[in-house]
């Protein structure tokens, strides 16, 4: 393998292009032959943003993003108006956006088609994965 693809379900392509590229910062890649939007930095994994008809978004994290400094990049978002999600639940509590864990620390937030996105910082050493 080598390179990775993230497909997101979107309701509005054009209002979500606008979101990933203008507040997330996300180049745009281009367009598929369907009219799938393709964004990403050059080199890096791509992000689609597939259109559906039927509004079914995931109830659950759909994409992290990894941050060096996690205060920092929440108050630069909060400054382009991405809203933060708080939580107040026996396994989960943020504290000014942010939830602290022994290995990271995530916020999380919404983009216009109601799917969860994180933002997060690792505070050890790196995880290994195998495939």
């Amino acid at each position: 393998m080598s390179s990775v693809t993230t497909i997101l379900p979107v309701d509005d392509a054009a209002r979500a292009r606008s979101f990933y590229t203008e507040k997330l910062g996300l180049p745009h890649r281009g367009t598929t032959e369907d009219g799938h939007q393709l964004l990403g930095i050059d080199g890096g994994p791509l992000l689609e943003l597939m259109p559906v008809s039927d509004g079914k978004h995931s109830e659950h994290t759909a994409l992290s993003f990894e941050v060096a400094n996690i205060e920092d990049t929440v108050r630069d978002m909060e400054a382009r108006g991405i809203r933060f999600q708080d939580y107040d639940l026996p396994t989960l509590k943020t504290e000014n956006h942010i939830c602290t864990t022994a290995s990271e620390k995530c916020a999380w937030f919404m983009d216009t088609e109601h799917n969860i996105l994180c933002i997060h910082e690792n505070l050890g050493d790196k995880l290994e994965y195998q495939v």
